[in-house]
């Protein structure tokens, strides 16, 4: 059974650290705990693997990486797990899954996203894992994004969530809508 201090202290965190010089200081402040039990209290949520991961969501587009393809195939199903391992390997290639085809309206079933600067580097990126990776015998389709409606890590439980607070990037996860 998880304590409820480290219930509010999961909650503090997952929706993102406060942008402060000392995040962990701000979280403790807001729960009554010192900046060194929070980061105790957080490396042995780890540990015991109540947190399974500690990251950062990156805003790509913020950074310039406007061009977002999510490359679709039709790769045979014996062939499907060498070519997702061989596309997981490459630099530009930023996820890859397989998926059940859903018959002949979506015959595809290997996914793979792109993100770019630009659409031109985005199909040339494609281009060059094409043929060098030799998959110019599947069938394809390059779907660029649109819009971004939601970008963030995922959220468990909200029970006793800290309040916004404005400019501080804690309680709330972000919305964005961007348009290309």
């Amino acid at each position: 059974m998880i304590e409820t201090t480290d219930q509010h202290l999961i909650n503090a965190v997952q929706a993102g650290l406060p942008i402060a010089a000392r995040p962990y200081a701000v979280i403790g402040e807001r729960l009554g705990l010192t900046e060194q039990e929070v980061i105790e209290r957080l490396a042995r949520l780890r540990a015991q693997g109540l947190i399974k991961r500690w990251g950062v969501v990156v805003k790509h587009r913020q950074l310039g990486y406007r061009a977002n393809a999510m490359i679709v195939m039709d790769v045979p199903d014996e062939r499907v797990s060498d070519v997702g391992a061989l596309l997981s390997q490459q630099a530009c290639v930023n996820l890859c899954y397989q998926r059940p085809r859903q018959g002949e309206v979506w015959p595809y079933n290997l996914y793979c996203m792109i993100h770019g600067k630009s659409r031109e580097v985005v199909l040339e990126q494609w281009a060059e894992l094409r043929h060098g990776c030799a998959l110019t015998g599947y069938a394809y389709e390059v779907l660029f994004s649109r819009r971004c409606f939601k970008q963030r890590g995922a959220l468990y439980s909200l029970r006793g969530a800290l309040p916004v607070q404005p400019g501080g990037g804690q309680g709330q996860p972000t919305f964005e809508i961007h348009s290309s």
